[in-house]
């Protein structure tokens, strides 16, 4: 998130919290796709990680960038954080240093895929005299935590703090791991929850398309999707596959709860964060919040606290689909047109669901479970997720047909799901080529990495 909210209305009821969802609600001819990838930056002298300070540092990468942009800097205590666009779109930082364009809210995957191949070229403007380069893997391949900067932005020095006492892995999601998502509309609170439940239910499959991040300190992990396997053990109260969403009823209500129930990181007031990790939302609401007492709930603090949340699927005033590694730039543009074509057109968003429809919740958390390290192999039922991929990249295909959005030169978005297609006919996800390409070409090493999944 580039920009916390700063929205000082007050919030005095359960029912405003409700409505703050409510109030993304969009007609069908308004929809938009948003996508946001992050990626992790790198010395190509000695395949080092980027610190922020210094003549080459991520601070004056951003600067460098702003220059290039004339983006609108955005600050922390002095530092440059991040910057925004005044078309919408932003550019932040990640704890580690990852690099993340939030992009605009755009009509279609060709103006996703055009914004991404200008943004690339921009940042290659300032990054190549720096030195730096940008991996397209999911997860920093060499770099212990302990050797990976630290950027200097106060809600992550909270983040940083809390993380340890809910999880084992959660240092490590904030500072070595890099994903893309995408974000889309909904028209009803009726809709929200089709698209809430046919989504959930196939991040595991995305999981296993897109994974790209088998290697941690300098040798294969274990696993195809080692950043999605860290989510697992990051934090529970904030984390998941979100089971009462395909409960009957579910809607903004629920989810509202649900968010009530997760404790805070942070209140910011003005320019000051304040560590209140662990309170309870519910007492900001009541002014007994006991790190600031008697300061009250504002439209703000529930945007900024929606933004900590991270399950699997997130609602905001739109939906983020939060399952996949990040790729190589046709890998993005491949996500935004398979979730597009799934959700976007209310016939293939039927087959979605019904393709998933006789899921149980236990065999949705197993398939979460073993997708980050069995991938496509994943059973899930009596059917493998790469079989049920091949038939969700069938119906996404047929959405994106009935879309029928055409570029200059007559295309529609179809083409995107190339990428997707090609690995579903093989069975065989980024991550196995890379595994093979380190026991043979790469001669047991990571550094090959370092050329050859770059942007």
């Amino acid at each position: 998130m580039a920009r916390d909210s700063d929205d000082t209305t007050p919030l005095t009821t359960r029912a405003e919290l409700i409505d703050w969802f409510a109030a993304g609600e969009k007609p069908r001819e308004r929809f938009a796709i948003g996508t946001e990838h992050e990626k992790i930056p790198f010395y190509r002298a000695g395949n080092r990680p980027v610190p922020y300070d210094g003549e080459a540092g991520i601070g004056a990468l951003l600067q460098g960038l702003g220059r290039e942009t004339g983006w609108e800097p955005i600050t922390d205590r002095g530092f440059v954080i991040g910057l925004a666009a005044s078309e919408g779109g932003a550019i932040s930082i990640e704890p580690g240093g990852q690099f993340e364009l939030s992009g605009a809210a755009l009509p279609d995957v060709h103006a996703t895929a055009a914004e991404l191949s200008a943004h690339l070229d921009a940042v290659k403007q300032v990054a190549d005299p720096l030195g730096i380069g940008f991996l397209t893997l999911g997860m920093s391949p060499k770099w212990r935590r302990d050797e990976t900067p630290v950027m200097p932005k106060s809600r992550y020095r909270i983040m940083a703090g809390y993380m340890p006492k809910v999880g084992s892995l959660g240092l490590d999601m904030m500072l070595r791991t890099a994903t893309v998502q995408v974000n889309l509309d909904f028209r009803s609170e009726d809709d929200m929850a089709r698209k809430m439940r046919a989504s959930l239910a196939l991040q595991p499959v995305a999981t296993a398309l897109f994974a790209n991040s088998p290697f941690t300190d300098g040798r294969p992990n274990g696993f195809l999707s080692r950043r999605s396997e860290i989510w697992r053990d990051t934090d529970a109260d904030r984390t998941g596959m979100l089971p009462f969403a395909f409960e009957t009823g579910f809607g903004y209500e629920a989810y509202a709860d649900w968010l009530l129930d997760m404790p805070m990181y942070f209140v910011k007031r003005g320019d000051i964060y304040h560590d209140v990790s662990g309170a309870s939302f519910r007492d900001l609401m009541e002014g007994r919040l006991p790190q600031l007492p008697g300061e009250r709930a504002t439209v703000s603090d529930w945007a900024n606290h929606a933004s900590t949340a991270f399950p699997e699927v997130r609602l905001k005033r739109f939906l983020e689909m939060r399952g996949a590694d990040v790729g190589d730039a046709g890998m993005i543009a491949a996500q935004a047109a398979f979730w597009t074509g799934l959700l976007y057109d209310e016939t293939a968003l039927d087959a979605a669901l019904d393709l998933v429809k006789g899921w149980t919740t236990s065999q949705r958390e197993a398939a979460r479970a073993t997708a980050p390290r069995l991938g496509l192999a994943t059973p899930v039922g009596s059917r493998t997720l790469g079989e049920v991929a091949a038939e969700a990249l069938a119906i996404a295909r047929s959405g994106l047909k009935a879309r029928n959005r055409r570029d200059a030169s007559g295309h529609d978005e179809t083409g995107y799901l190339q990428p997707l297609e090609l690995i579903v006919a093989a069975g065989r996800t980024k991550a196995q080529n890379l595994l093979d390409a380190y026991e043979t070409r790469w001669e047991s090493s990571v550094d090959p990495a370092f050329a050859e999944c770059v942007f």
